[in-house]
């Protein structure tokens, strides 16, 4: 598995929907890109999701990390992403129906050990 970085590719369930990305540590990057580590992904917005009619509210925020999350590397504390994260978004009815995943990691060199 992949850590993933801030050049990472994130969307919604919907695929037209793009991740905001912003990385909130800088002490450890891969090639010149900071590593994402835990909260970076929550509450970020979500751009051009395409998922709108008079009931259904397009995907526009992330909320909470549900999986992905390194059990094994941890930066300054907070344990890193990898390229299996994927939590929940606003988009509705209700919210928390849909989901936002990693499209691309953002870097293909750097894994986690399998122990």
């Amino acid at each position: 598995m992949y850590l993933i970085t801030e050049k990472a590719e994130l969307r919604c369930d919907h695929g037209t929907g793009k991740v905001k990305i912003i990385a909130s540590q800088s002490l450890v990057t891969i090639s010149g890109a900071k590593v994402l580590v835990e909260t970076d992904l929550e509450g970020r917005t979500i751009s051009r999701c395409n998922y709108t009619s008079a009931t259904f509210k397009p995907c526009l925020t992330t909320l909470k990390i549900q999986a992905g999350r390194s059990p094994l590397i941890r930066v300054d504390g907070r344990r890193v992403y990898l390229d299996t994260a994927w939590g929940l978004t606003d988009g509705a009815p209700p919210p928390g129906t849909f989901r936002y995943t990693v499209a691309s990691p953002g870097q293909n060199f750097v894994q986690e050990g399998s122990g």
